[in-house]
């Protein structure tokens, strides 16, 4: 009989290519791995992994059979949290990711609430890029993500929760006024510092730009400068390196470095669509709703905005 456990270190085994690795992320002993890999194969009469010295490679058929083990993992994962949360709203455990342009700015709102109104929630956060969090998604790693819409996974739903607008970030000694309004065209590209590869906040800031932004950016002997947080960013901003567009949610945070200033971008203004996003298949769907209304309260009852600044 194939068993659940056998299941989850194939599975493992799939992602890490390597038995120490995914002993370790299983908890177990490599032995005892490898061990429950030859009983799954012979419980199945076929060789699910080729084994070399130094890694491991799946069959064909073994690929095929860890593929669909995932779809019985998250069903049995599923049927867990229907059990043990069915009988009351956000309590147990719960695996939320966050991007890293949103949780600095937005979980400081969000956490002081949580632990308020649901104390039985025991919340575990993630904090990594988009691709990863919707791969986690679906595989079970993780209940929820909040990240930009849409998502475009039929496996996935999600749950608008708040328009995030753009602004453009520069040194407080820019000759402009927090007043003006600026269009794409006015922006020197040159001197636009973005996050590195990956992050959905680089994609967005270069299709405002337009889609010769890369060129321009490497050929007119500006900045090249890619980095993995919006506060580097921000303190390359403030030094006189260039400029960024940063969402409305993180400058209300990095405004208080007084060495930049933001400006408003000309209507349409850009922005993202923050959303929670979750298995279309989880049992838990009331608590990502109740979730959410706590994230829409938190940042609807953020201080007051600036001259140069709209609530999300």
């Amino acid at each position: 009989m194939i068993t659940l456990r056998q299941l989850r270190y194939l599975s493992a085994l799939a992602k890490h290519g390597h038995f120490g690795r995914a002993a370790e992320a299983c908890a177990v002993t490599q032995p005892a791995l490898s061990m429950q890999i030859r009983d799954l194969e012979r419980t199945l009469g076929v060789a699910v992994v080729e084994r070399r010295p130094g890694d491991v490679m799946l069959t064909d058929v073994g690929r095929e059979i860890a593929q669909r083990a995932e779809g019985v993992l998250t069903a049995s994962r599923d049927l867990v949290d229907f059990a043990r949360h069915r009988g009351g709203l956000l309590t147990g455990r719960l695996t939320l990711g966050v991007i890293p342009s949103l949780a600095p700015y937005l979980l400081p709102r969000i956490l002081p609430l949580l632990q308020t109104r649901f104390p039985e929630l025991r919340l575990e956060l993630r904090e990594t890029q988009t691709r990863q969090l919707v791969e986690d998604i679906k595989s079970g790693t993780l209940d929820a993500a909040m990240l930009a819409l849409p998502v475009g996974e039929p496996d996935i739903n999600t749950i608008a929760l708040f328009e995030d607008l753009f602004l453009l970030a520069v040194p407080s000694d820019d000759p402009r006024q927090e007043a003006t309004r600026v269009a794409a065209e006015d922006i020197d590209q040159s001197r636009l510092i973005l996050l590195e590869d990956g992050h959905c906040l680089r994609d967005q800031a270069l299709a405002f730009c337009a889609t010769a932004a890369r060129s321009r950016t490497a050929s007119a002997g500006g900045t090249v400068f890619g980095a993995s947080s919006l506060t580097t960013v921000m303190q390359m901003v403030a030094g006189g390196y260039g400029v960024t567009l940063i969402p409305q949610i993180a400058a209300d945070v990095e405004r208080r470095d007084g060495r930049v200033k933001f400006l408003r971008l000309k209507n349409p203004q850009p922005g993202r669509s923050i959303g929670l996003a979750f298995r279309r298949t989880s049992p838990r769907k009331a608590d990502f709703a109740a979730l959410g209304e706590v994230v829409k309260e938190s940042v609807d009852v953020a201080p007051a905005p600036t001259a140069n600044k709209k609530r999300g």
